[in-house]
């Protein structure tokens, strides 16, 4: 099939990629004349572990393009994906600016019948209101408006991609059901579903899902608080609370808050649903204070632990990303941390294995940028660990010891075992578990 995508984001150029890979010819269009020019180039503008591969495979077989002309994208192609940003206004709601700017350009192009996909997280009701733009300027034999909302996880979205667990798409015309249902069936071979509904209906799942992994890390991370208060050890807590089939194990690990391009943005976009409709989510609004809160329990108990003198104190910092195996830093919890130690008068050396770039841009000289993960230890009164990445997991804690000024670890994600932290001679605080004291 010939594929159009509109934006080469991390969703659009992930869509296009993975499309491109089971034999679609895709071509993706974007505004940015630099960005075009490096993906031709070959060079990809973020970091997914993959899709590296994927890329260069499909470039060099010819199926994977790239243009800065929208004309030339959506000439031949039977479906056009729009994988634009919709970022979150003051309010929490989406900005769909772009989306309706994009749709208000195909309406000018179109001169055969297209199926036009919102790919991107868009609320209730922007399906209709591309259809409305479109049918300002088109008849409405020659276009039909999908919803089919992406689930993929940073870090592994090409995986997610090639091996959906579901595909939802949204749409009430038999024609362009017959279209999703052909260019997804290589995705489902091994029988996952592909679930047709009405366009609010898939809308609104996406904000659905997230929203309530949102809401089972906020309400694990109120446990983990109550663990600390009760004296209860919260990994004993999580293994308990999981092994229920209704509950299952996922997003059940306590931490210092999520973040990232999904939970935070999502979460708002559907409270200002809600709000729209004038519907007191009370749960929602509870999700994003809980989370609000947590982003600050780490820097709460080393300020306790240094009883708040931390004026000249270095500290190492592991992980900079919302999360680990991705560059992304939106909404990390890192920044946060790391903005209130700042205003302490604390010195920080950091290191991320990917997203250090990116944190340069917002922070410049006013933290220290390190080589390896042990760098940062050289000369710091202690660590915090902000990102659970896999090199983090299984450390050489008697070098960590000879580098660090004393040996003191505050665990963001509960990285280490607790027996294991005590014998190497550490004090060691994480979230929702006993303290370990230095012997």
């Amino acid at each position: 099939m010939n594929i159009a995508v509109v934006g080469t984001g991390y969703v659009g150029l992930v869509t296009g990629t993975c499309f491109a890979e089971t034999g679609n010819h895709v071509v993706c269009v974007d505004i940015n004349e630099k960005k075009v020019k490096s993906l031709r180039e070959g060079v990809i503008p973020i970091f997914e572990p993959g899709l590296d591969v994927l890329f260069e495979r499909n470039t060099k077989e010819g199926r994977l393009h790239f243009t800065t002309n929208l004309a030339e994208a959506v000439e031949k192609a039977q479906i056009i994906f729009l994988a634009l940003p919709t970022p979150p206004g003051e309010d929490g709601s989406a900005d769909l600016s772009y989306i309706l700017g994009v749709a208000k350009d195909l309406g000018g192009i179109i001169t055969d019948y297209k199926v036009i996909v919102d790919k991107s997280t868009v609320p209730v009701g922007t399906a209709e209101k591309v259809s409305s733009i479109l049918a300002e300027q088109l008849s409405k034999k020659l276009f039909d408006v999908v919803s089919n909302p992406e689930f993929l996880r940073e870090g592994v979205a090409v995986e997610d991609f090639m091996k959906p667990d579901r595909v939802v798409v949204g749409t009430r015309s038999e024609r362009a059901r017959k279209l999703m249902k052909q260019l997804y069936e290589p995705f489902v071979r091994q029988g996952n579903p592909i679930y047709f509904m009405d366009e609010r209906s898939a809308e609104l799942t996406k904000y659905a899902a997230n929203s309530y992994l949102a809401m089972r890390i906020s309400f694990m991370n109120e446990i983990a608080n109550l663990c600390e208060k009760t004296g209860a050890n919260v990994d004993q807590v999580r293994i308990g609370m999981g092994s229920d089939s209704r509950i299952g194990k996922r997003f059940l690990f306590p931490g210092i808050g999520y973040g990232g391009s999904c939970f935070p943005k999502d979460v708002q976009a559907l409270a200002k649903t809600a709000s729209d409709f004038s519907y007191d989510f009370k749960i929602l609004k509870s999700v994003m204070k809980v989370n609000g809160i947590q982003k600050g329990v780490l820097t709460k108990k080393i300020k306790k632990y240094y009883k708040n003198e931390l004026e000249g104190k270095t500290i190492a910092v592991w992980g900079l990303a919302f999360k680990p195996n991705t560059d992304d830093i939106r909404e990390a919890p890192a920044l946060v941390i790391i903005d209130e130690l700042l205003q302490l008068g604390v010195k920080v050396r950091a290191f991320d294995p990917e997203a250090m770039e990116n944190v340069k841009v917002i922070y410049g000289d006013r933290i220290t940028y390190c080589k390896t993960m042990y760098d940062t230890l050289e000369g710091a009164d202690s660590l915090a660990i902000m990102t659970e990445w896999g090199e983090f997991r299984a450390p050489d804690f008697e070098r960590m010891g000879t580098l660090l000024r004393e040996k003191v670890i505050f665990d963001g994600r509960n990285l280490y075992d607790l027996d294991t932290v005590k014998e190497h001679g550490f004090n060691y605080q994480s979230i929702g578990r006993p303290k370990v004291r230095k012997r």
